[in-house]
């Protein structure tokens, strides 16, 4: 069958879903009539985060992570070929591709698309390269755009529970222009990862919505005003014009058709539908069944993203934010989340785990994390005399500061690597229930939490946030939910389904209340959430900025 004839509607029709996260890519390829999972192929980034150097060898200062665009072409030609080898699906049933990326991910490319750090004279420039989601050396600026904003009383401001993140585009682009003002004039687009992978693959640049009102704030079909912008730096009022305004996309709409040259990496047929594209938490809702008021879904990584659709509008303290549509159409899309999780704990491994430990996992089969997930569910609550407060990479939510730290409270010389352990996973779920309440308290109800991502497999982890939120807690019956999420996407933009709410329906797959709070366990969680919030609190919202200073003085070291 042809492309053009081919019934979009038919049980043997089928999408692709690609997911950029923070170190690999992974595509699946999905049935549009019920969400079947055929296959799903990984291709890990092969310069994966540059925390450090870049590849000519060039040192990074602290709080950066770049990566290099090219690893996101390879995905492509590495991942959606072996996807589709591996389900045996013909190219010619494949009637789209959607993808979705970790954001704010951004870079300076040229008027055609060519990023930066591509150009030979400028491999050995930072500001050359992707500045990733978690690249957080744009603090200074994000706190003077919040000052400002503060100052003049921009209604947008609210939108953003009061504070505008480092981890967002007009921080990391004013960052570029403070830092490297060469780079800045040379850069004739500053464009989401997200948009950049869509115009790679159907030669179209839009950009779209989700990254723009979450990452861009773009709100109510404005950007923030050049006169604003001129107060910031003189040389940033024309950033928008010049730079970074673009037409925008809706979710679920076709971008345009797979190019030839796309169609050559990743084995699919020129001219399928290429999906607008979309961020990888917020893409999973609809991969969750979650596109009902007050289902929140917690997409669990190395970091993680909370989102949720309202009926209603309110000014939640620390939100990442509110955009209408931004997730559901015809619905108030919010945002929070935790900057480190899954980075917590795989720190804690890399560093604090044992000779001892590390024999007597491989003895009993286990990773580091399953050995210590064993060690640690063996505890009642409290047991271990610990209190952790979860901000080893900043605070996204409620208090928008990523120069905060981690913090460890009660280490004694018994102390032991489990205890440690389950002291930052059971953080990691006060730091969920403290934006919950922040929802809660602003009039956002949160009736369900429903948990994405790679960490819904470990069932202790699972249990505690169900005990320390004192919600029912469901998890999405695939291990590819934002992959899920952006194939879905795709059969509406290839007109397979008529709006997202037909696709959650026919093709997203979620359990209900798989874990249930235990009354016991809740309780003895009240009193140790009590002190985390005495310890969030006088770190974070108090008059002593010792993590504040401690940074200052790290970087002053390494200068």
């Amino acid at each position: 069958m042809t492309i053009e004839h081919l019934d979009h509607t038919h049980p043997d029709t089928y999408v692709i879903g690609v997911d950029y996260g923070t170190l690999s890519g992974r595509a699946v390829v999905v049935r549009v009539a019920d969400g079947a999972e055929l296959a799903v192929a990984e291709h890990p980034y092969t310069h994966a985060v540059l925390d450090g150097r870049l590849p000519d060898g060039t040192p990074l200062p602290p709080d950066w992570a770049l990566q290099v665009p090219a690893d996101y072409i390879d995905v492509l030609r590495m991942a959606v070929p072996e996807a589709l080898a591996r389900s045996g699906v013909r190219p010619e049933q494949v009637v789209g591709i959607g993808t979705d990326f970790t954001a704010c991910t951004v870079l300076p490319v040229l008027a055609d698309g060519t990023p930066l750090c591509e150009l030979p004279e400028f491999a050995g420039r930072p500001h050359a390269y992707v500045k990733l989601w978690r690249h957080h050396a744009a603090q200074a600026q994000a706190d003077r755009i919040t000052a400002l904003a503060e100052a003049r009383k921009e209604p947008w401001l609210k939108r953003y529970g009061g504070k505008i993140s480092s981890e967002w585009e007009f921080a990391k682009a004013l960052q570029l222009l403070e830092e490297d003002p060469e780079l800045y004039e040379l850069t004739e687009r500053w464009v989401e990862a997200a948009d950049w992978i869509v115009w790679r693959l159907s030669g179209t640049y839009v950009r779209n919505a989700c990254t723009a009102g979450y990452k861009g704030q773009l709100q109510d079909g404005s950007y923030p005003s050049s006169d604003y912008l001129a107060a910031l730096n003189p040389d940033f009022a024309g950033f928008v014009i010049d730079k970074l305004d673009q037409p925008i996309g809706q979710l679920g709409d076709r971008a345009g058709g797979l190019t030839a040259e796309a169609a050559a990496w990743t084995g699919l047929p020129e001219g399928i539908a290429v999906c607008v594209g979309n961020v990888d938490a917020h893409v999973t809702a609809p991969a969750a069944t979650a596109v009902e008021p007050g289902r929140m879904v917690a997409i669990m990584g190395t970091s993680t993203c909370h989102v949720m659709s309202s009926d209603r509008w309110a000014e939640v303290p620390g939100m990442c934010g509110v955009v209408h549509g931004g997730i559901l159409p015809g619905l108030w899309g919010y945002e929070a989340g935790q900057s480190g999780v899954g980075d917590i704990f795989g720190w804690f491994v890399r560093t604090a785990f044992p000779a001892p430990y590390a024999e007597q996992a491989a003895a009993l089969g286990r990773d580091p994390h399953e050995h210590l997930t064993a060690l640690a569910a063996q505890q009642r609550v409290g047991e271990h005399g610990l209190i952790a407060l979860d901000w080893h990479s900043g605070n996204r939510s409620v208090l928008v500061d990523h120069d905060l730290s981690g913090v460890v409270v009660g280490l004694t010389l018994s102390t032991r690597p489990e205890d440690v352990y389950r002291a930052l996973l059971e953080a990691t779920a006060f730091g969920t229930r403290t934006i919950i309440e922040a929802f809660e308290t602003a009039g956002v109800p949160v009736g369900e939490l429903i948990v994405a991502g790679g960490l819904m497999k470990n069932p202790l982890l699972m249990q505690i946030y169900a005990d320390v939120t004192r919600l029912p807690l469901g998890v999405i019956d695939s291990a590819q939910g934002p992959a899920l999420g952006a194939a879905m996407h795709a059969a509406v933009a290839a007109g397979a389904h008529t709006d997202i709410r037909a696709a959650a329906h026919a093709m997203g797959q979620a359990r209900p209340a798989v874990y249930e709070p235990d009354p016991e366990r809740a309780a003895a969680y009240d009193r140790l959430y009590a002190e985390y919030r005495l310890l969030h609190d006088y770190f974070g919202r108090g008059t002593n900025k010792v993590m504040h200073r401690l940074r200052r003085l790290r970087t002053e070291a390494s200068a």
